[in-house]
């Protein structure tokens, strides 16, 4: 159970938290044998996995609880944010980290801008300061330092945390040239979050000044609530050291994590290395059998995080994921193959599951919850994304008995003031038209 108690401690803004040089440089590693390790750690993925409890949708009575458990613990200022922001958004055709990229559907405001929105809107619910970690790489510290010092952090307390870079490989281990003596990197994955806050002395900082849960999310999911008081009430209400959020899955192949259980501990098994087979088996009622996907909404007991950290390189072993990777040939040109020709390693971070002496997950809705920007076109993409906020945002409206602009255009909410249902039911303005109503109109029809 997560103490309670009143934080006295000073909690002034520090807009900047400089990396460590352990925390800059990137990892030094027996490539060759990082490799064999992650690739039989995918050849026992799948054994022993078995379907996991989930608090469903339908547990209206312990997810009121939960909510109520968690609104209480952001009350008394015992929470933290963190946002894994180590990408380059070159897929989406962004030059630039794929937080700057600009998403909102009438404000245009970048995936940051977003974020930023509804942790100012908590704050504002809670009366509580709540810092925000900002998890970079190599590839996207100082740019992302540049876009929060222009935007005054966002009128936030931000720390930068930087995550390690990890060699990127041939099939034999070896790593892929990148000139000069050099090799080509990456950065080491979500699960490279512990070591990175452990590194720079974040942790005991936000232990010494009374925090004790820590909700994390990805960049690119514009839908994701920053700190959702249902998920971390889980950790003050039942005791739990972890509490992830899922969703049903579309398909068997689809991109997220599957989760699942082994020998009653929770485990994810990534998209990558679930078997074919496996994913596709059902259950009787025709549903598939490992239904749960994992989005990389997640909260943690600081306490929990702390204990894990010593081990962290240990319990968040490298895995490997099959990449078509560029590199620089003997005779010093680019080669771009469209093939896989190599191996990223990646830690995950929902490999500490498993030993949290308690984890909960939680179901979430897709349509409110889960819009991922991973490709330029198509499915997951911002185009699809700023539909699902745009439809989010007037099914919320509408079933609170708003009145909404006709034809249907365009509607972003400004989440410092409408971050839910319940927030859009309890302001007096009900017309989405008025000024200062946290309603953004615009032109053109949204689907």
């Amino acid at each position: 159970m997560i103490p309670t108690g009143k934080d006295t401690t000073s909690r002034k803004p520090t807009p900047r938290h400089e990396p460590s040089p352990a925390e800059a440089a990137s990892v030094g590693l027996d490539l060759p044998a990082a490799l064999a390790h992650a690739l039989a750690l995918r050849s026992r993925a799948n054994q022993g996995l078995e379907p996991a409890p989930v608090v469903g949708l339908a547990a209206a009575r312990e997810r009121a609880a939960a909510r109520a458990a968690g609104a209480a613990l952001l009350a008394e200022g015992r929470v933290a944010t963190l946002v894994v922001a180590g990408g380059q958004g070159t897929r989406l055709g962004h030059a630039g980290p794929k937080g700057t990229f600009p998403l909102g559907p009438v404000s245009g405001r970048t995936l940051f801008g977003l974020q930023a929105e509804k942790l100012r809107g908590s704050q504002r619910r809670t009366g509580q300061a709540i810092p925000w970690i900002v998890m970079t790489s190599a590839d996207t510290d100082s740019a992302t330092r540049a876009c929060f010092a222009a935007e005054g952090c966002f009128g936030l307390e931000v720390h930068f945390v930087r995550q390690r870079s990890v060699a990127c490989v041939d099939f034999t281990g070896h790593p892929l040239p990148a000139g000069e003596g050099r090799a080509i990197t990456a950065p080491d994955g979500h699960g490279g979050m512990l070591a990175a806050l452990a590194e720079s002395g974040l942790l005991e900082a936000l232990l010494a000044r009374g925090f004790r849960a820590l909700a994390c999310q990805q960049v690119d999911n514009p839908l994701a609530r920053s700190t959702d008081p249902e998920l971390l009430g889980w950790l003050a209400l039942g005791g739990a050291e972890a509490a992830s959020k899922v969703v049903r899955k579309q398909r068997p192949d689809e991109g997220v994590g599957s989760v699942g259980q082994r020998n009653g501990r929770i485990h994810v098994v990534e998209y990558t290395e679930l078997d074919a087979a496996e994913a596709s088996l059902r259950a009787a009622n025709g549903e598939l059998r490992l239904w749960a996907g994992a989005i990389g909404i997640h909260a943690f007991a600081l306490e929990f995080l702390q204990r894990c950290a010593a081990r962290a390189d240990e319990l968040l072993p490298l895995h490997a994921s099959a990449k078509p990777i560029p590199y620089v040939g003997p005779d010093g040109a680019t080669v771009a193959p469209s093939e896989p020709n190599g191996y990223k390693l990646e830690r995950f971070v929902f490999d500490l599951l498993p030993e949290a002496r308690s984890a909960v997950l939680v179901e979430a809705l897709r349509e409110d919850e889960y819009a991922p920007v991973k490709n330029a076109h198509g499915s997951e993409s911002p185009a699809s994304a700023r539909r699902a906020l745009s439809a989010c945002a007037e099914r919320w409206l509408a079933g609170a008995g708003w009145s909404l602009p006709s034809p249907p255009c365009w509607i972003e909410l400004d989440h410092a003031l409408i971050d839910s249902p319940a927030d859009a039911a309890s302001l007096p303005v009900r017309d989405a038209r008025a000024a200062g109503s946290g309603v953004r109109i615009g032109a053109g029809v949204s689907s």
